[in-house]
């Protein structure tokens, strides 16, 4: 399940969203290096910055979700949802999905605002992809027949594996994590249930 074994092809034809978001991703982290373009524009721009969402840049609660401070930091991310993303994609469906990641990843945002100082700034789709995780979580505690029993171990412990290191590593934002991870619950809660 979480195995990759398409090729890249089929790995594109298979799974469009989770496709689509790493290429944003990517796309974004490259327009940052057009040299004639200053690459702190973007980050000046789109950034999640407290003190500007207070002002009324309320793009700032989505954009950083595409946004990340290093190419370390997009290449964990990306692998993450390479991992993770396409059998979600494939068991909730690509609209259903998309509104997880998203949803999930404002929300993260829209709790790191209200939570942090004006001062804060943060960029990252940990919050979205914490979302997923409390998706899968959700699936466990709301349809256990969706998951195979090995599956969901794996999932649970991954989960809790995350949660330790997001207070063990180093500028982290713990607050879209956390807050990610338990939107996604509710998101599953909520469809799951009907």
């Amino acid at each position: 399940m979480f195995t990759r074994t398409e090729s890249f092809k089929e790995f594109l034809r298979f799974y469009p969203i989770v496709s689509v978001i790493i290429f944003i991703n990517l796309l974004v982290f490259v327009i940052g290096y057009i040299p004639f373009l200053p690459r702190t524009w973007i980050y000046e721009t789109f950034s999640g910055v407290n003190l500007y969402v207070a002002h009324g840049e309320f793009w700032r609660l989505l954009t950083p979700i595409f946004l990340h401070s290093g190419f370390t930091h997009l290449l964990f991310n990306s692998f993450s949802l390479v991992l993770f993303g396409p059998a979600l994609e494939r068991i909730a469906g690509k609209g259903r999905f998309l509104t997880i990641y998203l949803v999930s990843g404002i929300a993260a945002n829209i709790a790191t605002f209200l939570i942090q100082p004006l001062t804060y700034i943060h960029v990252g789709s940990s919050g979205a992809i914490f979302g997923l995780f409390g998706y899968y979580l959700a699936i466990i505690s709301f349809r256990k027949s969706m998951l195979s029993r090995e599956n969901a171990q794996l999932v649970k412990t991954i989960a809790i594996l995350s949660i330790i290191m997001t207070f063990l590593q180093p500028n982290i934002n713990v607050t879209a994590h956390i807050f990610g991870l338990i939107s996604g619950y509710l998101i599953g809660a909520i469809l799951l249930k009907k």
